[in-house]
């Protein structure tokens, strides 16, 4: 399997070592407001890290970036809506990569990545927490494996889709562990955020942002797990998946740009300039720390090559442990 750790430890060094080529940019683009879909419902990582990143693209680029919520379906919902908008720089998708390289393996879609969508920068990699709320007794993640072995289908593991990241970690820890769950998927993590409070299920998968971090801090939410090249700099004493066996699951999200398929190509290199700039100001790399997030700075073109990674990554995960919907 290619190693999307090695691929972004070579792409950051490239980066730095090489310059974008210069083209013309365009002289009236952008002279409306841009749209910035997210496809996921109000309230997860990508809106807590991503508003922000937007806000300060908006005053680089002197134009306003209207922020719209689409869930459904794991993001392919939204995605295929940006897919099929017209290619001038006005539409964009700010997503978890997701719906590019893991669903078009796990559905038929509307669209297809790679000949409908453009890679415009990427925004950040997010490690994911397997969390306990009240409804769960257990301490620790072998408790919970323990318990889902000895009592199979009565504990609620709550995603944020069907064919999500959160999903394909499920099937993973129970094809590698032999537990079993209840999957309950949502169409984002705003709504299961709310329904963990109250205790409507015992597990959810959720990358760190402010309202998970806060939940977690006030004992309302338990972190049994994370995901990730290494533990979470806020959660050092708690152990990834790999570390626990379960390397297959040890799956981070990966966010950033996309915009419909033939987008000018200086439209999309002046987006990666500004997306790049501004992830490296300080008020967005004190968010990106304060959440356990990391920035990226990639190309368009290392953007492409990681996403192509990171499919090929997905295509051998599913088709070994036979994941179907």
């Amino acid at each position: 399997m290619l190693h999307r750790r090695r691929f972004l430890a070579h792409s950051s060094a490239l980066a730095a070592a090489t310059s974008l080529p210069l083209l013309a940019r365009s002289q009236t683009w952008p002279s409306k407001p841009i749209r910035v879909v997210i496809p996921y419902a109000a309230g997860g990582v990508t809106d807590n890290v991503g508003r922000k990143l937007i806000e300060q693209m908006a005053r680089a680029l002197g134009q306003a970036m209207v922020v719209e919520n689409k869930g459904g379906a794991g993001g392919t919902v939204g995605m295929a809506e940006v897919a099929k908008a017209t290619p001038d720089g006005y539409t964009l998708a700010l997503s978890a990569i997701s719906p590019l390289t893991l669903s078009p393996h796990l559905m038929k879609l509307s669209y297809t990545p790679a000949k409908d969508l453009v890679a415009v920068a990427p925004m950040m990699y997010s490690p994911v927490y397997v969390l306990a709320t009240s409804a769960y007794a257990g301490k620790s993640w072998e408790a919970l494996i323990a318990d889902a072995k000895a009592k199979p289908g009565t504990i609620r593991f709550a995603t944020s889709g069907v064919g999500s990241v959160g999903h394909i970690m499920l099937e993973q820890i129970q094809h590698k562990t032999g537990a079993q769950f209840i999957h309950v998927p949502y169409k984002g993590v705003g709504q299961t955020v709310n329904d963990a409070v109250g205790g409507h299920f015992e597990i959810m998968t959720a990358n760190p942002f402010g309202t998970i971090n806060g939940l977690i801090a006030q004992g309302k939410l338990r972190v049994l797990a994370t995901t990730g090249p290494q533990r979470a700099p806020n959660q050092p004493q708690i152990a990834t998946l790999a570390e626990k066996g379960v390397a297959e699951a040890n799956i981070t999200s990966l966010f950033g740009f996309m915009a419909p398929a033939r987008t000018p190509a200086d439209i999309v290199n002046r987006l990666n300039a500004v997306v790049l700039e501004q992830l490296a100001t300080a008020s967005i790399q004190e968010a990106l720390r304060s959440t356990d997030n990391v920035g990226l700075q990639l190309t368009p073109l290392e953007f492409t090559a990681l996403l192509q990674l990171e499919s090929a990554n997905n295509a051998d995960i599913i088709r070994k442990a036979q994941i179907t919907l």
